[in-house]
């Protein structure tokens, strides 16, 4: 049974760190693209991170400079700095075949995690 298992989520202040993990068991993920996505209060899931097999990474415009998202073997990792009031979210583990899919909700993903929350007091 295949299953991605999020942790590292809590409370910081606006200016400090945080650094999810995320880890997948159940088959080999080395072929696959992993990432995270987020969910605020009353907003729609949103596209954060990925990164490929071969390690090439992408970033949501809004994280970018900020997050840095790394992966060894089955586990992915967030590393969350300068975190602002806005980045308090639901942060999802995610996990798919195709580079396409990592954009907007995660519409088609095959694998998800149950989430870890991210909160930013001001």
């Amino acid at each position: 049974q295949v299953q991605l298992v999020e942790s590292g989520g809590g409370l910081v202040q606006a200016g400090g760190s945080l650094r999810l993990s995320c880890a997948a068991s159940g088959r080999t993920f080395s072929s696959y693209v992993m990432g995270w996505f987020r969910q605020a209060p009353g907003k729609e899931r949103e596209f954060v991170a990925r990164i490929s097999w071969s390690g090439s990474s992408t970033y949501a415009d809004s994280v970018k400079g900020r997050f840095t998202i790394s992966r060894d073997k089955n586990t992915v990792y967030l590393q969350m700095n300068s975190l602002k009031p806005e980045d308090t979210a639901v942060y999802y583990c995610a996990a798919d075949r195709s580079l396409l899919l990592f954009k907007s909700i995660g519409g088609g993903i095959d694998y998800w995690g149950k989430g870890t929350l991210v909160t930013v007091s001001s």
